[in-house]
C-alpha cells in the first residue's frame, strides 16, 4: 500500500535513534537545504584519506530507500532525502522479487534494531537473507547501491555490524557519519573495494552529499 508522506514532523526527530520497524512503501517528497557537507574522517579509526570521492550526478531516480536492520535510521535518511530534494520510495520490507526493473538507485539505511526487527516480524537471520538476495538482484540489474550509516556509535555492535558488512561490501557509494566508524570497520571495507565515499561530521551534512550524488542544484 502506498501513501503520500512528508517528513516535516520527522525532521524534528532527525537525531533520534529510537528503534522502529515496518514495511510501508512511501513516496517521499522534496524540500531544500543548503547545509554544507564535510568529508573529514578525523573521528574514524581507519584511514579514509585514500577513499575515492563521490562524483556529482552519480545517482538517478527512480530511487528506493530501505532499512537494512530495521532501525529508526531509515526515517532519518528519508528526512535527509526529502530535505535534499530527492524523491524516493520507502520500502522497509522490499525483497529481491519486489525490486522494480526501472529502479536506478537503492539507498540502504544500515543499522540493526532488535525492537525494529521484532516489530517487522523478522529475525536477524531473515533480515540478512533478505539483504543478501536484494543486493545480489540490485547488482544484477545494474542498480547503484548507496550504503548510509547515520546512527553513530549508538548504532554499532554485533547486531548492526552483521548488517554493515554485507551492505558496505556491496555498495557502489557510501555515506558515513564519522563518529559511527571509530573502529575503522566501514573504512576498511570501503578501502578494500575502492568505493567512492563521503565521511561527514554531522547527520545534517548528509544533505549536501545527497544533493551532489543526485545532481540537485
Amino acid at each position: 500500500m502506498k501513501k503520500l508522506l512528508t517528513f516535516a514532523l520527522a525532521a524534528a526527530m532527525t537525531l533520534s535513534l529510537a528503534s522502529c520497524g515496518g514495511d510501508s512503501k512511501t513516496p517521499v517528497g522534496s524540500n531544500n537545504n543548503n547545509t554544507p557537507a564535510s568529508t573529514s574522517g578525523s573521528q574514524t579509526g581507519g584511514d579514509v584519506s585514500g577513499l575515492p570521492e563521490i562524483e556529482a550526478g552519480s545517482c538517478t531516480t527512480p530511487a528506493i530507500l530501505t532499512s537494512i536492520g530495521q532501525s529508526a535510521d531509515v526515517e532519518i535518511v528519508g528526512t535527509l532525502c526529502s530535505k535534499a530534494g530527492i524523491e524516493v520510495t520507502l520500502d522497509n520490507a522490499i525483497t529481491a522479487e519486489d525490486l522494480p526493473a526501472d529502479c536506478k538507485t537503492l539507498i540502504l539505511a544500515v543499522g540493526g534494531s532488535s525492537k525494529g526487527l521484532g516489530a517487522a516480524g523478522i529475525d536477524a537471520d531473515g533480515e540478512l537473507a533478505r539483504t543478501d538476495a536484494l543486493l545480489k538482484k540490485a547488482a544484477d540489474q545494474g542498480v547503484t547501491i548507496v550504503a548510509m550509516h547515520t546512527g553513530g556509535s549508538a548504532r554499532r555492535g554485533t547486531l548492526s555490524d552483521s548488517f554493515i558488512t554485507p551492505s558496505f561490501a556491496a555498495a557502489n557509494i557510501a555515506i558515513v557519519v564519522s563518529e559511527g566508524d571509530s573502529d575503522g570497520m566501514m573504512a576498511g571495507i570501503l578501502a578494500g573495494n575502492s568505493t567512492p565515499s563521503a565521511y561527514v561530521e554531522q547527520v545534517a551534512d548528509c544533505i549536501a552529499t545527497l544533493k551532489t550524488l543526485f545532481g540537485v542544484a
